[in-house]
């Protein structure tokens, strides 16, 4: 019997683990982009964006 299921499962296991923080990561920028975008459009701004001079 070879432990080539074993290792099938273990990388199967690392893929959907990688997957899911990539995938939530990317989904978690989107809704910080959007809102962003609601704050910006209600007229808070940025501490780091300086003053117009």
């Amino acid at each position: 019997m070879n432990h080539a299921a074993y290792v099938a499962a273990a990388y199967a296991a690392a893929l959907a683990t990688v997957a899911g923080l990539i995938l939530w990561v990317w989904l978690d920028g989107r809704a910080r982009r959007r809102e962003l975008a609601t704050l910006e459009a209600s007229g808070i701004r940025r501490r780091s964006a300086g003053e117009a001079r």
